[in-house]
């Protein structure tokens, strides 16, 4: 399974409107008597603090990517700081020998 970043506001506002869901489901099946205004302060504010969380969680990236991996601004020669290079490659990217096969990366 590849792995992906975690995104708390999606999680926060997939869960209000799960339980918004929820809610009018059981009006629906006679379980409890939900008011029909009460959408809105779920959706309402389950997405304010979805929205809160997604900037926190994108300053937080930020921050942390200033002073984590190096940025490909700053590579040397344009190269790639992060893509996977070939075991025993030179460091300039160019080939072994003139008559060499281009490299796949």
């Amino acid at each position: 399974m590849l792995r992906h970043e975690f995104q708390p506001g999606k999680l926060i506002a997939g869960l209000f409107l799960t339980v918004t869901g929820i809610a009018y489901a059981g009006d629906a099946g006679d379980a409890w008597d939900t008011p029909w205004f009460a959408v809105i302060p779920l959706v309402a504010g389950g997405l304010c603090l979805a929205g809160m969380a997604g900037l926190l969680a994108g300053a937080i990236r930020r921050h942390r990517g200033r002073s984590g991996t190096p940025d490909r601004a700053d590579a040397p020669n344009g190269t790639d700081p992060i893509a996977p290079t070939a075991p025993n490659a030179p460091a300039d990217g160019t080939p072994d020998s003139p008559t060499a096969p281009p490299r796949h990366r």
